[in-house]
């Protein structure tokens, strides 16, 4: 399957595309935030991040998805900022320590050369965008310059869920895979651990735009993921991120054979450790209730974690492996 970005390239429509995304960092409204900041001018709103993208990492990634990953890994790159502010984030030193980004702006012909490295040297199946949202038109931009150097394998968007519908619009065509976080059922928590205002009516548009765009997961004779939806759940301790009601409103929403990866990697990171909710791993309880509601929806398409897969998934993207147990039907 040819990845979805080169019809709208050689139709010229992916170019009115670049143009579309970049004229909304004149007046920043990428992601629900609307900071309204100019960050064609370098003016910084809550994710602290200006014209450039910032790349903190990228390599081929083995520890995503079965679908992602595959034999050759999922050529990850790992953006640094976010527009979220999770307080038990494992990885807030590229997220949430703006010192840390200096020096780490890339040119969009970097960006474009680091995709190109990631197909065609270390020949992974897909580009996996990381933390997207708020460097999409930049990376979208990038995109432009990479597709006649080659660029054909497909793109994934792997997102903490808090974006823009209108954003997520302009994608169509674009995106080949969505992977996005549902994170939280609650406002009040999504502010509280996130910093998230309106994360709950965010998230669910822009799932159900991503479901429409791409539906069902489809995978290649070799089990690769082509295109398609899979939405993360990370179960929180103590009910606080409403896995079970977010599996219903996916059920219901969009379908029992949406392809959902449950994640049991929770460990209290950051500042979790002083969050009293938050300060412990995830129990065998909850971690089996979330498995008989995905039963009783007839939830089957899909993965999950093993609950003792906490300490494999501490940031270290040199480690390889799937501590996943198989639970795909299709």
């Amino acid at each position: 399957m040819e990845a979805s970005y080169l019809s709208l390239y050689r139709s010229g429509e992916l170019h009115n595309r670049v143009e579309a995304l970049e004229k909304r960092l004149e007046h920043c409204d990428i992601c629900p935030r609307n900071c309204g900041v100019d960050r064609l001018k370098n003016e910084t709103g809550f994710c602290h991040s200006g014209y450039l993208p910032v790349v903190s990492s990228y390599c081929a990634h083995f520890g995503e998805e079965p679908a992602l990953s595959g034999n050759c890994g999922s050529g990850t790159i790992f953006f640094g900022n976010c527009n979220m502010a999770c307080v038990y984030c494992q990885n807030f030193q590229i997220s949430q320590d703006p010192q840390h980004q200096k020096g780490r702006e890339v040119t969009f012909d970097k960006l474009a050369e680091i995709m190109l490295n990631l197909q065609n040297e270390q020949e992974c199946h897909n580009i996996n965008l990381v933390s997207p949202t708020h460097f999409m038109p930049q990376i979208v931009k990038a995109l432009e310059i990479a597709i006649p150097m080659g660029l054909h394998v497909p793109l994934v968007y792997n997102t903490g869920g808090y974006d823009s519908v209108e954003v997520i619009k302009l994608l169509d065509g674009i995106v080949d895979i969505y992977l996005p976080d549902l994170r939280y059922a609650s406002n009040e928590d999504a502010i509280e651990y996130s910093s998230a205002p309106g994360y709950v009516e965010a998230a669910s548009a822009a799932i159900k735009e991503m479901w429409r765009q791409t539906g069902e997961l489809k995978l290649s004779e070799r089990g690769i993921a082509e295109k398609g939806l899979i939405v993360r759940l990370l179960i929180l301790p103590n009910g606080l991120a409403g896995v079970e009601e977010s599996l219903r409103w996916l059920s219901a929403e969009l379908s029992p054979a949406v392809t959902i990866s449950v994640m049991s990697q929770y460990s209290p990171q950051h500042k979790a450790l002083d969050t009293p909710l938050l300060s412990r791993c995830i129990s065998a309880g909850e971690y089996a209730a979330v498995l008989k509601l995905m039963e009783k929806l007839g939830m089957e398409n899909g993965w999950l974690q093993e609950l003792s897969s906490v300490t494999y998934y501490l940031p270290d993207f040199n480690r390889g492996g799937h501590p996943f147990e198989l639970g795909r039907t299709a």
